[in-house]
């Protein structure tokens, strides 16, 4: 069977729809080759699909923000709260947050799949609003654990359900670009906190202010999910045919309601959708897949990405580089890589992106090594440090932050998408909790230089991983890609 799976996945360039005759029909034929003729007619208006997108991505920018809310105040918080000095409680606060989120991406696939994309949105939301209410109030480490705790499960749900929604309403010519934008919100999210953070040296209490904005936004996503189109894929699963072709002509337009139907029920046919069994996401015909999102994802967070927001405050200010500054340059890099992704990612591929993403962040920790070398003058050794970070979250924000997001909903087939990000997810989140709990001490211990090396091992690692296992979905229907990728049934 591993044979086959390989096979399968190295000659999927040259699987085209002719060589599956046997489920295109003539009525199918005749439309691909009146859009090939016209491509103009192809595509529908990216505009119709655009606000749905843009309110789905307001998950990410709340995960971007709670992710980077303790950065700047975290020293504040911790002698408000009575635990100064202890760098184990300092690590708590950041990882109970990730905790929080295992747990919520664990349930994700089955919220998604059991209440429909968007009142999994507005789920994820309240949870948000509670936790950041508690935190804001709270006068005991135990309190601000706790909410941090409520607001990671909201972020456990938010971020898989918003790959599987991007990538369900997109048209493909722009899925990528729409993809990125969940880059771009986590971005901004980042940014805001910092920025937000900013006064809370100088204002007593503000880093309760940090917490309460961040309320503001989950109403917001709650609220505007309920105008926005349902996935015409979870409908069709639930055998809501009817409500499925209205959704599209939401996100597409009349004129393309039925071929996208005439894809769907290509895609769906022959699925259960209430027989997925959790064995199935690792054996079988989907075992492969389901190994190369886990590992993308393990790879992605093993190159200590999340370390640096995290603790870039702390970074550099041992680089004598001050933290407010710093943290600008950090959200300034964060946020052109993303958009310099945005513009490559249908232009260039996923693949492509990754690969010079991660060799690049490999290249920029290799500074950071070079920085922390005693052999190294005050002034070089600061400009390796600093420079060799920036184009560290710079080259992260090219490829490896926005494309696996993307790419794992692209290649996962439609009757395991759901659970198959949620398993992904959760490989994702218990890594960072590792990374943000154990960050400072392995500093502390193992010093900079050996630390960073590690860290531009494992982004080498993922080099060679997705030049041998990671194929192009650029501009592919999603039954192509799971042509492509799948063995046949026998």
């Amino acid at each position: 069977m591993w044979g086959r799976e390989r096979e399968a996945n190295s000659m999927y360039k040259r699987l085209l729809p002719r060589d599956h005759t046997n489920i295109v029909d003539v009525e199918d034929n005749s439309a691909l080759v009146q859009n090939d003729q016209d491509p103009d007619a192809a595509n529908p208006s990216w505009r119709l699909s655009f606000p749905h997108v843009l309110v789905a991505t307001i998950s990410s920018f709340l995960f971007g923000y709670h992710l980077g809310v303790v950065n700047e105040p975290l020293e504040i918080i911790s002698l408000d709260l009575g635990f100064n000095g202890n760098t184990l409680a300092e690590g708590l606060v950041v990882s109970t947050c990730l905790g929080g989120a295992l747990i919520g991406s664990l349930f994700s696939g089955w919220i998604a799949d059991g209440v429909g994309r968007r009142r999994a949105f507005q789920l994820c939301a309240l949870p948000m609003v509670i936790g950041a209410s508690i935190s804001a109030t709270t006068t005991t480490l135990a309190g601000m654990l706790f909410g941090r705790f409520l607001v990671g499960m909201g972020m456990g749900v938010g971020p898989p359900v918003a790959s599987l929604y991007v990538t369900e309403v997109s048209p493909p010519f722009v899925r990528g670009t729409y993809g990125s934008f969940i880059q771009i919100a986590t971005c901004l999210g980042l940014m805001g906190a910092l920025f937000i953070g900013i006064p809370v040296r100088e204002i007593a209490g503000w880093w309760r202010i940090c917490f309460w904005v961040s309320a503001l936004p989950a109403g917001l996503l709650a609220l505007a999910m309920g105008c926005c189109a349902e996935s015409p894929h979870w409908l069709y699963k639930q055998g809501r045919s009817v409500e499925a072709e209205i959704e599209f002509q939401k996100l597409l337009g009349g004129a393309h309601v039925k071929l996208a139907m005439q894809e769907l029920s290509k895609l769906d046919r022959g699925d259960d959708t209430d027989s997925v069994k959790l064995s199935e996401l690792f054996f079988g015909r989907h075992g492969r897949v389901v190994f190369i999102g886990s590992t993308l994802f393990a790879l992605q967070q093993l190159s200590g990405i999340n370390a640096v927001f995290y603790f870039s405050s702390t970074v550099f200010k041992s680089a004598g580089v001050p933290s407010d500054q710093a943290n600008v340059f950090v959200g300034i890099a964060n946020l052109s890589g993303s958009i310099a992704a945005m513009v490559l990612m249908d232009k260039l591929g996923r693949k492509v992106l990754l690969l010079w993403s991660f060799f690049g962040m490999a290249v920029s920790m290799g500074f950071q090594v070079a920085g922390a070398s005693s052999y190294m003058s005050g002034s070089v050794a600061l400009y390796l440090s600093v420079g060799g970070m920036l184009m560290f979250v710079f080259t992260f924000a090219l490829g490896a932050g926005p494309v696996p997001g993307l790419l794992l909903p692209e290649i996962f087939p439609s009757r395991i998408r759901a659970k198959a990000m949620a398993v992904c997810m959760s490989v994702h989140w218990v890594i960072n909790f590792f990374v943000g709990l154990l960050f400072l001490r392995l500093l502390e211990q193992l010093g900079p230089q050996l630390l960073y090396t590690i860290f531009a091992t494992f982004c080498m690692i993922a080099v060679v991983f997705v030049k041998r296992n990671i194929m192009e979905t650029k501009g592919k229907s999603l039954k192509e890609i799971e042509i492509a990728l799948l063995p046949p049934e026998y």
